[in-house]
């Protein structure tokens, strides 16, 4: 622990009360490898908002006076680059306008970086929720979950974007389990004719192809991460992840693993969202959204 300087905030989160624009942050709420959540009041109209600053930990730490300075010399270009990769997410979010997306309510620089700021809606976070029930949630509360997600993955893959973070924990359960799909910051523009690189991974919901540089990365990424999130609303854990499904998928089959608890269609559902070759899962959320749809109305 340093002991020259005890009392200096290094990448805690803005203390409660701090004023920043318009808003006063509330407390902190989460932490990521790039940014930190805050929950804020709308000074205005008194208004609860969620507030995203871009914060690398790797790069930056605060100052005394609150600002983001860089960890070491040379990392300053670093730190653009990823501010201005921040301010693509709030534009691309901002483009997206669907009830199942978060709302994008404005974007401000202070404290030498960049806020996102967000709607606000009560509820509760889907990866916790089956943390807390150890998986076993049931077939009504998949389809009420993943069919809204899957239509607004189908928007984004409309617009030649990819989320490329889906998982539980990005998404936000608001009243009656109405879903609300968070985090863009992993968004890519689709380039037809280009292979592309991710650059989030997260085992046991991003397939073979995002750990490879130049994987055959596309919609059908986004769509195994939604049968792998299903997949654990199921089991109360994350699949194996795709590195440890190759070059022999030891993972054993959701209409093997669950028949006795799950519709045969939802469990061959998942399966075929979580193949292995690209090229034999749906091709996009849309398509996986019509056979869901389809089967839904079986149950």
């Amino acid at each position: 622990m340093p002991t020259q300087e005890p009392t200096a905030p290094q990448r805690d989160g803005l203390p409660a009360g701090t004023p920043i624009d318009n808003y006063r942050i509330t407390s902190t709420i989460a932490k990521g490898g790039f940014s930190l959540i805050y929950l804020a009041i709308d000074e205005e109209t008194g208004d609860e908002v969620v507030i995203k600053e871009y914060l690398p930990k790797k790069l930056a730490r605060r100052d005394l006076g609150l600002n983001l300075v860089a960890l070491g010399n040379g990392l300053d270009e670093r730190i653009h680059q990823g501010r201005k990769l921040f301010f693509q997410e709030a534009k691309t979010l901002a483009s997206l306008r669907h009830p199942n997306i978060v709302k994008v309510l404005g974007l401000f620089l202070a404290y030498n970086t960049a806020y996102l700021v967000m709607q606000y809606q009560r509820g509760r976070n889907l990866g916790s929720y089956i943390h807390e029930r150890k998986g076993g949630l049931s077939t009504r509360f998949i389809y009420q979950v993943f069919l809204p997600v899957l239509d607004a993955l189908a928007l984004i893959h409309s617009r030649s974007l990819l989320h490329l973070d889906v998982k539980p924990g990005n998404i936000h359960l608001r009243h009656g389990n109405d879903p609300m799909l968070l985090d863009f910051g992993a968004v890519h523009p689709l380039s037809r004719g280009r292979t592309l690189t991710a650059s989030v991974v997260t085992a046991g919901y991003s397939p073979l192809e995002q750990y490879s540089r130049g994987g055959h990365i596309g919609p059908w990424t986004d769509v195994y991460a939604v049968g792998a999130s299903m997949r654990t609303c199921m089991e109360g854990s994350p699949p194996p992840p795709a590195m440890e499904r190759e070059p022999r998928d030891r993972m054993i089959p959701a209409q093997s693993l669950f028949r006795d608890r799950y519709p045969l269609s939802l469990l061959q559902t998942v399966d075929w969202a979580m193949d292995m070759n690209p090229e034999l899962r749906p091709q996009d959320a849309g398509e996986l959204l019509r056979a869901m749809r389809r089967f839904a109305g079986e149950t």
